[in-house]
């Protein structure tokens, strides 16, 4: 995802004309040029970065959109979904906008398969983040996208975006579900073991073939199964192209943008600019205005690519706001921030982990905070609430030899890897005792004592009585689903004991730039922005800041870019049409 920094310095070299202009390659980018091609309509795609793809290349690519086949074969309904979502954040539900998301998704599902080169997987299992409420499904809802072959774009494979290092095991991708529950296995069972090498011989062979991994997984799957799609209808694909402003005629109309980089000139786009550049959370100003969490701009991480705010920019330049009207204005991720041995900085998400058998997070006082085996987001938000009087936002996720043995932590490997290297770089810390690892760790010794000595004997029983960890299928699937009583819960054994440092990041805004029914950019009083519209990470959320499952950004990415990329032609009309009898009229 991508546009611009107004620092940029590039010429202005000449100018090119196209039906619609997309700023930003991920997937709500795609989605609304792919559909806009498919119409015959000309289109340019200009990405900041080198590489196309923006977060969805990084992410594990599902897509919450109830509504598809699997889910109506299953007797998943309407409304169910709106009564899910609704109850999800009753406060900010977004009614219009929920009532046109699930209107448009069976056939903007059936476009993408049908129409182009990207195809779905429909797991059997993909529960719902809050299985408790009222409406949630345990599957139907959230889908992904098939592996691919990267050769099928020829030499444009390696202007792809590469999987974040971090996040992968030695260069492979796992999938959320039965492919990364075998590498959960790996140290235990042969048949894991088999499993998990194949899978890195393969990758490791391709990338010394072809420079890289050729089987593309999770996010970069999907986003190269769009740029083959894009390639296949005309699209024009920029990299390297950041928009610096845009252009507006005397009417006020958005009739283009001005590009640096690569493609440096003036792009005059005769039905309008899409924004799909991402969120905000990559920019620091913005994220001391909005972020409650964040108010000196030093106390938050992103992983994600391409968020610096500049669609929010863009849309401000031309009479847009920002609306952070929503439940939560961030979709929260944990992380632990760590460097490399070269110092250069590194962040490792705590997608899944923190949810498995044998591990606590706890604060400075070494109390937990929270129940571990929510959603990223949800967990997310609680520390941030739990910490919102302390002077930065922090916990530490803590297990003992058993657990570091057979899982790890987060990216620390487990057995029989060496642990070395994660001392090095300061991700791992290591005590003997509970009391060596909180002095380590700056945290208070007879609160940790007092934390495990209370969690254990209910966790022998598998329970949770003060935060009801396990409680759902939806806990269940973050956790170890062959240990028992419970997959999530156990005790905290016999040291050495182990510690990691989590701080907040995130996967997006759900706070954006402020959209009406047909993702048109609006002002403050509501009045569309002509020629503008954002979709995607770029917009506020459809779904008020709440966060219902698997997939909850690239679901209304696909949605709402398809309809973007549909609609921006009869927007024109509509508009010209307004004006032609206003110029009548007066």
């Amino acid at each position: 995802m991508s546009t611009a920094s107004n620092k940029s310095k590039a010429p202005v070299t000449g100018t090119t004309v196209c039906d619609v202009l997309v700023i930003g390659s991920g997937v709500a980018g795609m989605a609304a040029a792919l559909k806009a091609a498919s119409q015959d309509l000309t289109v340019i795609v200009a990405e900041k970065e080198q590489y196309f793809g923006g977060t969805t290349a990084i992410s594990a690519g599902w897509a919450w959109v109830p509504g598809n086949k699997q889910g109506v074969a299953q007797g998943d309904t309407r409304e169910d979904a709106e009564t899910y979502l609704r109850n999800l954040a009753p406060e900010t539900f977004n009614e219009a906008g929920v009532r046109d998301f699930l209107d448009t998704v069976p056939e903007a599902i059936s476009f993408f398969e049908d129409e182009t080169e990207v195809k779905f997987t429909y797991p059997e299992k993909s529960p719902d983040y809050q299985m408790d409420l009222p409406g949630a499904k345990l599957s139907g809802r959230a889908i992904l996208p098939q592996d691919v072959d990267a050769r099928v774009l020829g030499d444009k494979r390696l202007l792809m975006q590469p999987y974040m290092s971090s996040y992968t095991v030695f260069g492979y991708m796992p999938q959320v579900g039965p492919d990364i529950n075998e590498f959960f296995h790996v140290n235990q069972s042969v048949k894991s073991f088999v499993y998990v090498a194949k899978k890195l011989l393969r990758t490791w062979a391709d990338a010394a073939r072809y420079k890289r991994p050729v089987l593309r997984s999770n996010g970069n799957a999907l986003m190269t199964r769009m740029v083959k799609s894009a390639d296949d209808l005309g699209v024009r694909l920029w990299k390297s192209s950041p928009a610096l402003s845009l252009t507006r005629d005397d009417a006020g109309t958005v009739t283009g943008a001005v590009l640096g980089g690569e493609h440096a000139g003036t792009v005059t786009a005769r039905l309008g600019v899409i924004l799909a550049a991402g969120g905000f959370s990559g920019n620091k100003e913005l994220r001391q205005q909005y972020f409650p969490h964040d108010a000196d701009g030093d106390d938050h991480f992103t992983p994600t690519v391409g968020h610096g705010g500049d669609a929010a920019t863009l849309a401000m330049s031309a009479g847009g706001h920002i609306d952070d009207s929503v439940f939560s204005v961030g979709s929260w991720a944990p992380v632990t921030v760590f460097k490399y041995l070269s110092g250069k900085e590194r962040l490792f998400p705590h997608l899944r982990a923190i949810g498995l058998p044998g591990l606590i997070a706890v604060d400075r006082h070494g109390k937990r905070f929270g129940n571990e085996a929510l959603s990223y987001h949800d967990f997310g938000g609680a520390m941030i609430r739990h910490n919102k009087d302390e002077d930065k936002t922090f916990g530490y996720v803590i297990g003992d030899a058993k657990t570091m043995h057979k899982y790890g932590i987060g990216y620390a490997k487990p057995w029989p890897m060496p642990r070395g290297y994660f001392y090095r770089t300061g991700y791992l810390v290591k005590g003997n005792t509970l009391a060596e690892l909180a002095g380590k760790l700056g945290i208070d010794a007879r609160g940790l004592a007092a934390t495990v000595a209370e969690f254990n004997p209910a966790a022998v029983r598998g329970e949770d009585p003060a935060f009801g960890r396990g409680s759902t299928l939806y806990n269940h699937f973050r956790g170890d689903l062959e240990h028992k009583p419970n997959p999530n819960l156990a005790p905290i054994g016999k040291g050495p004991y182990y510690a990691a440092k989590i701080q907040m990041g995130d996967l997006g805004t759900f706070a954006g730039v402020g959209v009406n029914e047909h993702s048109e950019v609006v002002t403050t009083e509501g009045t569309a922005v002509p020629g503008l519209l954002a979709v995607g990470a770029a917009a506020v959320s459809v779904f008020g800041g709440g966060y219902p499952g698997y997939g909850s950004h690239i679901g209304p990415a696909l949605v709402f870019g398809y309809r973007a990329g549909r609609d921006i032609a009869k927007l024109a009309v509509g508009r010209d049409a307004d004006r032609a009898a206003s110029v009548v009229a007066g």
